[in-house]
C-alpha cells in the first residue's frame, strides 16, 4: 500500500488531467462527427486532440529540463516538429479510398499519436507516455465498440443525423478509381 501512495504521489496531476481533458474534448467533437456519419469520427479526433496535448505537455517539460542546449537560451522545438511531419507522409499512406468511403483514418492518427508517445519517451518523460498508451489503447479498443453500438445504423453509409449525403457531397477522385 505504501508503494502505490508513493507511486500516486509522484504523479504530476496537472499534467495528466491536461490530457485526459484533451482525450475527453476531442472524443466530443469526434461524437459529433461520428453522428453526422463522416469517416474521421470519435476514435480519430480523440487520438489526434491527446497527441497534440502530450506535444504541448513534453514542450512545457522540455522548457524545463533543458533551459540551455548549446549555449542557447531553450531548446530547439523545430526537431519535434519535423518528426511530427514526417510522421504525416507515413500517416497518410495509410488513408485509403474505397468505392464511396475512405478507410485508414484512425490508424492514421494512432500513428501519429504513436510517434508523440515516442518522443515523449525519448525525453524520458515516461509519465506522460505511459498515461498517453494506456489512454490510446482504452480509445482503440474500447471506444470501437461504443462507436459500433451508437453508430452501427449509419456507419460509412454516407448518412448522417441529417438524413443521407448527396452524391455530390463525397469528394471523387477519378485517378483512384481507375485502378
Amino acid at each position: 500500500m505504501a508503494q502505490l501512495t508513493q507511486l500516486l504521489a509522484y504523479l504530476d496531476w496537472t499534467m495528466i488531467l491536461r490530457l485526459l481533458v484533451a482525450a475527453v474534448l476531442g472524443g466530443a467533437v469526434g461524437f459529433e462527427r461520428e453522428r453526422s456519419g463522416k469517416v474521421a469520427g470519435l476514435r480519430t479526433h480523440t487520438l489526434v486532440s491527446l497527441g497534440s496535448a502530450l506535444l504541448v505537455v513534453i514542450s512545457i517539460k522540455l522548457f524545463f529540463t533543458f533551459p540551455s542546449v548549446g549555449g542557447q537560451q531553450g531548446f530547439d522545438y523545430r526537431l519535434i516538429s519535423n518528426i511530427m511531419v514526417g510522421i504525416g507522409f507515413i500517416g497518410a499512406g495509410t488513408i485509403l479510398r474505397r468505392e464511396n468511403r475512405i478507410e485508414g483514418t484512425t490508424t492514421a492518427a494512432s500513428l501519429w499519436v504513436v510517434a508523440a508517445i515516442g518522443i515523449a519517451s525519448g525525453f524520458g518523460f515516461y509519465q506522460e507516455a505511459v498515461i498517453t498508451t494506456v489512454v490510446v489503447y482504452i480509445v482503440l479498443a474500447g471506444l470501437w465498440l461504443v462507436e459500433k453500438y451508437l453508430t452501427r445504423d449509419i456507419r460509412y453509409k454516407h448518412e448522417g443525423i441529417f438524413g443521407e449525403l448527396n452524391n455530390s457531397e463525397i469528394p471523387h477522385h477519378n485517378h483512384l478509381s481507375e485502378k
